[in-house]
């Protein structure tokens, strides 16, 4: 068994024996340890991805829609010291193990439980008004539900509805300051519908197309947005996963070691 996937009744990070339906996993390098459920969603080289696309700066208030077990948020906060971490998801079981990460890796973070597409009045009761934010960050669930099908335990975190994206993005317009950013990966077929979601209040717009190797069609797109922004868009050098021998490609390993950060997380 490796390193990175042992089960919780083999570790005591909190002194006592834990259940071996929960995995303790190692991310960034072993710079960042996270437990996290062995069976439905689990956070993987999306949720790192999106965190190494994200810009943040020491004092700004961080959101994440979504988190689970609060991977991308815990990492961006791992990389940079005295953001404001929120974690925002809707099962209060992952909220409970992403609270449980943030204080085992020593980050101060708020948890969460509320449903994205909740309204204005629950987010501002929940500390989230509008105009407060200076970064959100979100891996919605993305998978069509006509052509995935996912396993019940899956369904939630990956399936999505017509109405998802759009929601999920209009939250995200409605608590950001003006200026502020929001940093999302998608599936690079619905990459229409993230443009058209985001022609409602966002600009200056730079996408990333991520694909898993060369000569494959893109399999993800990583979009940064900044809200109220002018700027035309701009579309990077596309990122391969794994090179032509079928290797990781040293700069995406070196983002899975937390030792660099992608083109859309710098000024």
């Amino acid at each position: 068994m490796t390193d990175s996937a042992k089960t919780l009744t083999e570790i005591t990070l909190t002194g006592k024996a834990l259940t071996e339906d929960v995995t303790e996993d190692a991310f960034l390098g072993g710079q960042l340890r996270l437990r996290q459920p062995r069976s439905g969603h689990r956070a993987g080289h999306d949720a790192m991805l999106l965190a190494a696309a994200t810009p943040a700066r020491p004092g700004d208030r961080v959101v994440e829609f979504g988190a689970g077990v609060g991977a991308a948020g815990l990492a961006v906060a791992s990389r940079v010291a005295g953001i404001k971490l929120v974690l925002v998801e809707i099962d209060a079981g992952l909220t409970g193990l992403a609270r449980e990460n943030a204080a085992a890796n020593a980050i101060a973070a708020e948890t969460i439980v509320l449903d994205v597409a909740s309204t204005a009045a629950a987010f501002a009761a929940a500390g989230l008004g509008p105009d407060s934010i200076d970064v959100v960050l979100m891996n919605p669930p993305f998978n069509d539900a006509i052509r995935h099908r996912a396993s019940p335990d899956k369904a939630r975190a990956h399936v999505a509805d017509a109405s998802t994206l759009e929601s999920w993005i209009h939250a995200a317009r409605r608590i950001l300051k003006s200026g502020g950013v929001l940093s999302l990966i998608w599936r690079a077929d619905g990459i229409a519908e993230v443009l058209a979601a985001l022609d409602r209040g966002f600009g200056s717009l730079v996408i990333l197309p991520v694909h898993g190797a060369p000569g494959n069609p893109a399999i993800r797109v990583l979009v940064r947005a900044v809200k109220g922004g002018r700027s035309p868009v701009q579309l990077l050098a596309a990122l391969m996963l794994n090179d032509e021998s079928a290797l990781t490609n040293k700069q995406v390993q070196n983002i899975l070691a937390g030792k660099g950060v992608l083109p859309l997380a710098m000024p």
